[in-house]
């Protein structure tokens, strides 16, 4: 592999590793200065290994630079002279007077940890958090942010400093959560890394590889969890079993180009076997304990979602999830897919009744759902809702979606009236 390519690939593998351990050694205050040195240490690989080539190890060369220019800006900077190093040294055994940047696996994955829990902390905002996670964890740039929010450079730039800044304000200590740490604030970090995984799941944006990267990225934090003893917990086995049976489908839910295909018109073929698996290994796992999270039953209701044949069974064992999902933690989006499950188990009648209680007037996905109810009884209210649902739709491939309907519905209706006809 060249170095043009080999240095982003280790940019997104290495860097938040490398950030981690120097913003663990540091501190929040000091977070700038740990990016700085590690985006240097990545500049330097580039304009050496285009003279020189790639070494024999790339990592631990990165790894090897990145300590001496931690170490050389700790010996000529003042500030760091007078703030930090004594704190550092501090913590540093006294029979060891070099300050150890200790690039180890087991303490990548410990400064790994500390920094999720630092990133997740509910002083900021749920979309400051995931930003932020973005680019401190998964090494992802501003442009890259922007794209997957659909925002501007600007705007992204912003809040991510303004992110760090409370955390400096906020004198966040970045440390090895305790057990009750752990206990407390474990739901902020789980919901956060959920969140970074739906951005890529249903991101509204074009870019199809950067959304299949925002769920590996989460998948790869949950996995750090799952790692840890500590932070091993039955919910985050849950929240790891969802995203392996979404992620299964990923390579069938577009076609080549680009559209989306809809889970019933799937080729089962392109799902992945393997996933599916490692999500019913994680589900098992999750069932320790005493522990409902709404992972474990967004969990179930994919599993069953794996099984393509329809039985009665699969829908009402859905249904019962969604029932229990409703009762554990209410939204008006999960009320609404409750109801497609409904219409499957007990008829599109009474799901038309539920479905219309919800009044979800802003949201195409309920306009589409009335519009699919009602277009086996009444061909003339399917399309009056698809098309509210069309109107509403934000993009090109939700709307390419309902006008497929629509173009359905009228070719139904000239058939029909052919037919008559005759």
């Amino acid at each position: 592999m060249e170095h043009k390519e080999l240095i982003p690939n280790l940019f997104r593998t290495e860097y938040q590793k490398i950030v981690s351990v120097l913003c663990s050694l540091f501190g929040i205050h000091h977070i700038e200065i740990a990016e700085d040195i590690v985006s240097d240490t990545f500049l330097t690989a580039s304009e050496t290994w285009a003279i020189k080539g790639i070494p024999e190890n790339p990592t631990a060369w990165l790894y090897t630079v990145a300590k001496n220019k931690s170490k050389n800006y700790l010996k000529r900077n003042n500030v760091f002279e007078t703030k930090i190093v004594s704190e550092i040294k501090h913590n540093t055994p006294l029979n060891n007077p070099e300050i150890d940047i200790d690039l180890s696996d087991q303490n990548i994955a410990d400064s790994q940890l500390a920094m999720i829990f630092t990133v997740c902390n509910p002083c900021n905002s749920e979309e400051a958090q995931i930003a932020l996670a973005l680019n401190l964890l998964c090494g992802f740039g501003v442009s890259e942010i922007s794209d997957a929010f659909l925002s501007n450079k600007e705007v992204i730039y912003k809040r991510i400093n303004r992110a760090k800044e409370k955390l400096k304000e906020e004198n966040i200590k970045i440390q090895h959560p305790s057990n009750s740490e752990i206990i407390d604030r474990i739901q902020t970090v789980l919901k956060t890394i959920y969140l970074l995984y739906s951005e890529g799941y249903y991101s509204i944006s074009q870019n199809t590889t950067l959304r299949k990267d925002l769920c590996t990225e989460a998948m790869r934090l949950t996995y750090l969890l799952i790692q840890n003893k500590s932070t091993n917990l039955p919910q985050a086995n849950a929240l790891m079993a969802v995203m392996c049976f979404h992620s299964s489908r990923f390579d069938a839910r577009t076609g080549f180009n680009g559209e989306i295909i809809l889970y019933e018109n799937q080729d089962q073929s392109l799902w992945n076997k393997e996933l599916i698996d490692k999500g019913t290994y994680f589900l098992s796992q999750s069932s320790t304990g005493n522990t409902l999270s709404k992972y474990h039953l967004e969990a179930g209701i994919a599993y069953w979602h794996t099984i393509k044949t329809e039985t009665s069974e699969k829908w009402e064992n859905i249904l019962e999830l969604y029932n229990n999902l409703i009762i554990l933690e209410y939204s008006p989006i999960v009320a609404l897919n409750r109801t497609y499950a409904l219409a499957k188990v007990k008829g599109k009648a009474e799901a038309i009744k539920e479905a219309e209680k919800l009044n979800l007037t802003d949201n195409h996905f309920y306009y589409s759902l009335l519009g699919n109810l009602y277009a086996e009884t009444d061909t003339k209210k399917a399309l009056e809702h698809f098309e509210k649902a069309k109107n509403l739709a934000k993009t090109t491939a939700d709307k390419n979606i309902i006008s497929k309907n629509i173009e359905q519905l009228n070719q139904d209706l000239i058939d029909y009236k052919n037919k008559k006809v005759k």
